[in-house]
C-alpha cells in the first residue's frame, strides 16, 4: 500500500512537472528550444531577398522581410521561424479592417519567448504590413517590440506609423490574410532566400 501511494505521488509530480515545462507539445526525444534576444543582426547575403512563407490552416501568406531598415527584427523573426517557435501556434487576435495577430505561445496575447526586441520604427503601415506587437507606452516608453507576437495589417493604418516596428510586407496570399479567423493555426513559417 505504501509503495503504491509513493508511486502515485511520483507519477503526479512528474505529470505536473511535464505540464509546467510544456513537454506535452514536444515529440519524444526532442528538448524544448531556448531563444534569446539577438544582440546584433545576422549577416544577410548582399543582393538577396529574404522571404517568409507563413503556412496557415487557411493557406500560405508570403511576406518579404526588410533586412535594411529592420535588421534586428528580421534576425529575430528568422531565428524563431527556423527554430520552430511558431509551429502550431494560433492567430489569437483578429480585428476586422485592422489586423490579424499571432505568435503568442500562450494563445491569449500575454506570451512570448521571454524577451523583447529594440524598436526599429521606420516603415509605414501599408495594407499587408508585417509588424511586431508591443506593450503600451506607459510601461514600455522605449517602444520595444514583442519578442514573438506579430501582426499583419488588413488595410493601410497610418495612425500606427512611428509607433510600431514594421519589418516586412505581404507580397502574396493577401486573400489568405483576409480569411484568417481567431483560432486559425500557423502550421509553420519557412524562410526562403532568393
Amino acid at each position: 500500500m505504501h509503495n503504491s501511494l509513493s508511486f502515485k505521488a511520483i507519477l503526479f509530480g512528474m505529470t505536473v512537472l511535464c505540464s509546467a515545462l510544456n513537454f506535452s507539445s514536444i515529440n519524444a526525444g526532442e528538448m524544448p528550444m531556448t531563444f534569446t534576444e539577438p544582440a546584433q543582426p545576422m549577416a544577410f547575403q548582399e543582393g538577396k531577398t529574404y522571404v517568409a512563407l507563413i503556412h496557415t490552416s487557411k493557406g500560405d501568406i508570403t511576406c518579404e522581410l526588410n533586412t535594411k531598415t529592420a535588421p534586428l527584427s528580421v534576425t529575430n523573426f528568422i531565428q524563431l521561424a527556423e527554430g520552430g517557435f511558431y509551429n502550431g501556434l494560433i492567430f489569437h487576435r483578429v480585428v476586422p479592417n485592422f489586423v490579424i495577430q499571432g505568435g503568442d505561445p500562450k494563445g491569449n496575447g500575454t506570451g512570448g519567448p521571454g524577451y523583447t526586441v529594440p524598436a526599429e520604427i521606420t516603415l509605414p503601415h501599408t495594407q499587408g504590413a508585417l509588424a511586431w506587437a508591443r506593450l503600451p507606452d506607459q510601461i514600455n516608453p522605449q517602444k520595444r517590440s514583442s519578442g514573438s507576437q506579430f501582426y499583419i495589417t488588413l488595410e493601410k493604418i497610418p495612425y500606427l506609423d512611428n509607433e510600431y516596428s514594421v519589418f516586412g510586407q505581404t507580397t502574396a496570399g493577401f486573400d489568405v490574410v483576409k480569411k484568417i479567423e481567431q483560432g486559425d493555426k500557423i502550421n509553420s513559417i519557412e524562410i526562403v532566400v532568393k
